[in-house]
This record gives structure tokens, sequence and C-alpha cells, in this order.
């Protein structure tokens, strides 16, 4: 699947340009509010889908023209081995990885994990013991060590998103906490999300957040000195764009998935002031905006020789939708 980057929030690397998508079944918590769970969940079409090697991904997306390979929608923590072997083979062919995860892992596979990672979105699902105990059966202190390992030990470019459930995790004395310790611990330039949360799953009784909930995180992140904080699953042309921390110059105006002005220079520097903006960047933004594309990779089998039966691999691309995705995407 050919998706923008926006999707998951790791807008730095290469800013708008197309990536594939890659998926397992599966998750790795029993969260109940968990967004994409329609799409996570191993049901009997998903166990009988198309199988892909990790060239055969890395070609897919090559032949696209995309940029990077992203996996997402469920941790790819949980299909690791795969995840790195579609990594190698997306250097091998010059692109980018991006992991979409919630951080939890233990320390010796996550050397190995995320040194075939090029970037990384961490979801950090609240700042309370309680909530990961109770609603994700997990623990906070392992995603604080992964987040604390990423900034300290790695050249990967990270950053974090936290999906505000009402009266679960948006009291402001927790997005205070939440805020203090993420400068301290990750500095002013890592960039963080602040996400709508919509009634799904198994938290239907919830109401969506409210836009203000978002924009109030956002401002105390911002008085708590960090420079780059999002809010987003929202149009907001202000509050989702970045600014230059040196002199509060719009630097990339976004709505969602689209690309306003774009005033970095083919360096990653701010045009006014020539300070340079944290990330990953090419020398001109994509243009796929919200598009998606989605690529399958089909089987035909024919007879030969014996009657042994040979597979032979295709790869299709169906036509541009901005809607919801027809067919079936790319997936292990």
């Amino acid at each position: 699947m050919r998706r923008p980057y926006r999707e998951k929030a790791a807008e730095p690397l290469l800013s708008r340009h197309e990536r594939v998508v890659v998926r397992d079944c599966g998750l790795q918590s029993r969260l109940p509010v968990f967004q994409n769970w329609d799409i996570s969940k191993a049901r009997a079409i998903d166990r009988l889908g198309d199988w892909a090697s990790p060239d055969e991904v890395a070609d897919a997306a090559a032949r696209n023209g995309c940029h990077s390979i992203a996996f997402t929608y469920n941790d790819p923590v949980i299909f690791a081995e795969y995840a790195i072997d579609c990594a190698r083979a997306a250097h091998e062919r010059g692109l980018k990885t991006v992991a979409v995860t919630a951080g939890y892992i233990n320390p010796e596979p996550r050397t190995e994990f995320y040194a075939q990672m090029d970037a990384a979105n961490v979801d950090l699902k609240a700042f309370t013991g309680e909530f990961y105990h109770k609603l994700c059966f997990g623990e906070l202190e392992p995603v604080l060590d992964t987040l604390h390992w990423l900034k300290a030990e790695t050249s990967v470019w990270f950053e974090v998103t936290t999906l505000l459930i009402p009266g679960h995790n948006d009291s402001e004395d927790e997005i205070a906490r939440l805020s203090d310790w993420f400068l301290n611990n990750l500095g002013p330039d890592v960039p963080l999300h602040f996400t709508a949360f919509h009634p799904d799953f198994k938290m239907l009784d919830v109401p969506a957040t409210p836009p203000e909930t978002l924009v109030r995180a956002r401002k105390r992140a911002l008085a708590a000195g960090l420079h780059h904080v999002y809010v987003g699953n929202i149009h907001d042309l202000e509050n989702d764009s970045t600014y230059c921390a040196s002199c509060g110059q719009v630097l990339i105006e976004r709505d969602w998935y689209e690309l306003g002005r774009y005033n970095l220079d083919e360096r990653g520097c701010c045009k006014f002031c020539d300070a340079r903006l944290p990330g990953r960047f090419e020398a001109k933004p994509g243009k796929w905006g919200r598009h998606r594309l989605p690529v399958l990779i089909q089987r035909s089998s024919t007879a030969g020789g014996s009657g042994a039966r040979a597979k032979n691999w295709k790869i299709n691309t169906l036509s541009n939708t901005t809607g919801s995705t027809p067919g079936r995407p790319l997936s292990a």
C-alpha cells in the first residue's frame, strides 16, 4: 500500500513522499481502545493472504517510486524477523525504513531491530502506570526506557504520539508530567503528537476527543519547552504546522496529509533565518498528499516438468484512490 507519511506522523523523514506499508496479523497488547483493531486482528481471509518475500516487498516499493517502507498498523515487533529482513532488502535498494511501534521490546532484540530502522514513531499510550496496567495489560517503564535509549544510543529519527482519550489520559496534570519528562529525557527537538480518539472497538462509550483538548495539551507542551508539538486526527492548520524554533516562521504548513507553504531549503534549513530544522529531509517536498495506491503481489501457478508447479510472481498496482482502500493491501 502506498500511503502518505502523515498517516503515522513520521513527517520529517522525507516530507510527504510515498511509502509502501507492510502489516502482519495480530496485536502485541490487548488495548481496548486500539484505533486500527479491524485491520490488525487476524481473520480467516488474512491467514489466506498474499505471501511476499522481503525482496519482493522491497521490489514492489522501488518499482512504484516509493522512497521508504513503513511497518505499521500492528506492531512490527510482532513480526520482527520479517521486518528486519524487509528493511535490509529496502536498504539494498536505497529505500528508507520506518517502524510504527508501541516501544514495548526487550533490550537485546531492540538493538537488532532498530539497527535496520531509519525512523520510528513510538506510541506513548499515556503517562501513568495505571493506564498501561488496566488498558494495555503492560507497563509504562519499558516504553520510557525505549524512548530514552533511542535518544541516547541511536541515530534513529523518532517521534512520539499520544492518543488523548477523554477521562483516561487527558488531565492537565498528566499532560504536564509527560511534557516535563519529555523535555528532560528526550530534549526539545523530538516531535510530540497529540492525536484525537474516536469511539471504537471496546470503548464505544467514551466520547471523541474535543479539538480543544488537543490544543490545550499542545500549548502546555510548548510552554514546558518543547519546540515541535502537533495535533492530529483533526483538521487544524495552525496547530498541525511546523514552525522555526529560532524565528517563529512557518516552515511546513500542513492540513492533515496536505502540504501548503514549504519554507525549507535543500539543506533542511529555514529560508528566513537559516536555522536547521531537526529531521530527515530531501531537497524537495513530496506531493503524494492523501492518495493511496494498493500494491498487490499475486501468485500464478504453472505446470512444468514432471507436474511440479512453479510459482510466478507479478506486482500489480490498482488505480489511485483518495478514500477507503479498495482491493487488498500488500501484507505478509
